[in-house]
Order: C-alpha cells, then structure tokens, then sequence
C-alpha cells in the first residue's frame, strides 16, 4: 500500500525544484540571447524630445496654447474632457439621453484621434 504524500516536505521540495529549474533555464537564455532594449541612440544628432504616441494629442494641445495660456492646454481641456466621461451617467438619463452620451463620447474620441493625427504629421 502506498502511502499519501504530505505538502511538507514532499510536494514542498519537488515545487521548489522546478521554480529553480526554471529560473535557472530562463536565466541560462537571458544570458546566451540578450535581446536588445529600446532604441539606438545617436548621441551626435540634435535632441527633439518627443512624447509616446498616447500623449501626442496633449503635445498637439501645447502648440495651440503657447506661452502663459498652456495651462489651459495642459490642464483646463483635459480635465474638461474627464469631465464629460464622469458625466456621461447623467448625460444618459432622460429623452434621448443615449443619443446625447453617444455624441459626447464620439466628439472626445475624434477630437483625441485627429490631435494625434495632426500631432504625426507636423513634427
């Protein structure tokens, strides 16, 4: 008759030495396989920082409103914007409300993709 196993130690040993296996095989091929990390840099061409392609649409609002007036770029319009999605609860209510959530919801997404848009396209 066989006897059951107990967690400890039993099945406690033979986890730990497959999470060991393990760690050392993906080790072995991080180390015989570098990958390379993000992009090559080219330390003699001139700097122009540019942000990652979610951000562009804030990167387009900041040509809009230059100088003392970026505040409403980098913050009044965004905020506006969160705005309307936490309000799109109450929007929905009523007489057409769906139709009024919808369209509040399809301007913010095509104003979002056109700054993107416009912001790859004029570097």
């Amino acid at each position: 008759m066989k006897q059951p196993k107990d967690f400890y130690p039993d099945y406690l040993v033979e986890i730990l030495l497959v999470i060991f296996m393990t760690i050392e095989l993906v080790s072995v091929l991080a180390l015989l396989c570098p990958q390379d990390i993000g992009r090559r840099i080219d330390f003699f061409a001139p700097f122009s920082p540019r942000p990652e392609w979610y951000f562009l649409w804030l990167y387009q609002l900041i040509r809009y409103f230059p100088g003392g007036s970026i505040v409403i770029g980098t913050t009044v319009i965004p905020l506006l914007a969160v705005l309307v999605f936490m309000l799109v609860p109450f929007i929905d209510q009523g007489r057409r409300g769906r139709l009024k959530a919808l369209i509040a919801g399809a301007t913010l997404l095509f104003l979002f993709v056109l700054l993107t848009i416009l912001a790859f396209l004029n570097p």
